[in-house]
């Protein structure tokens, strides 16, 4: 039986639940969900202040779970440099892995490397290749700073969260939520199985064979970066922006 609907009606909460968890079990109090509200608030006005003088940013998506040695952490490494290369900023998760990679290859070359954190209860650290990083509690609020800055994505082998981000953009684009931004899906042979699922998607037409457009299959560094290069930087006739000061009282620094 769900803990939360016993015999009498009363509602039990779990033990070492975090806020997140428990405001997703269903209706609480007025008070409660308003409280929690003004803690989604303030998560998204701190990552605002954060990165609001960030720059145009790609963001790359990949595993935790790579050490350094893989070829997989090597070929993130060199994708962040290569970005970085083009003038954007790398964006990434902020922890170890795929992101670590990313974000060490734009500081290989001198350029901008900001992550979005998210608090989890095994705690993932900042990598130590970030110039500047926001912690976020909420996967919702993380996800949509993660977008909300970026004018491509670069999506390398992942679990379960790499694929989540991966549709979700797909999704919105398809939709019509967000621009028509670059998406480069990286390693055909990692991400075989999930290629050949689409192709059957739109054999099936669950979806459209335009929406196989949405995105650039590929394991050519080169060919993902032009990829960036055209739809990113030309697509959106990307120049620097107009200065403003930043406010130190708002939590605010230029990169």
């Amino acid at each position: 039986m769900d803990q939360r609907h016993q015999a009498n009606d009363t509602i039990f909460t779990p033990v070492g639940s975090n806020h997140e968890t428990v405001f997703l079990e269903g209706p609480h109090s007025r008070w409660k969900e308003f409280v929690f509200l003004l803690k989604v608030i303030r998560e998204f006005v701190r990552g605002f202040r954060k990165l609001h003088f960030v720059g145009p940013c790609v963001t790359v998506f990949g595993s935790a779970r790579f050490p350094e040695d893989h070829p997989y952490y090597q070929l993130a490494r060199q994708m962040g440099s290569r970005i970085a290369q083009l003038g954007f900023t790398v964006m990434t998760g902020g922890g170890p892995g795929i992101m670590e990679a990313a974000n060490r290859g734009a500081k290989d070359i001198g350029g901008n490397s900001i992550g979005c954190n998210i608090v989890l209860p095994m705690e993932q650290r900042p990598n130590p290749y970030l110039d500047r990083w926001v912690s976020i509690r909420y996967f919702f609020v993380r996800k949509t700073l993660l977008s909300k800055y970026s004018y491509g994505f670069v999506v390398m082998p992942g679990g379960y969260g790499t694929l989540d981000e991966f549709f979700e953009a797909i999704t919105l684009i398809q939709t019509g939520k967000f621009q028509k931004f670059p998406i480069v899906l990286m390693g055909k042979e990692y991400h075989k199985d999930l290629y050949e699922h689409i192709m059957h998607m739109v054999h099936k037409k669950t979806i459209d064979g335009e929406d196989r457009k949405l995105f650039l299959f590929t394991d050519s560094v080169d060919e993902a970066i032009a990829h960036l290069d055209k739809y990113g930087i030309e697509g959106f006739k990307l120049k620097k922006r107009k200065h403003f000061n930043p406010n130190p009282i708002l939590g605010e620094k230029q990169l």
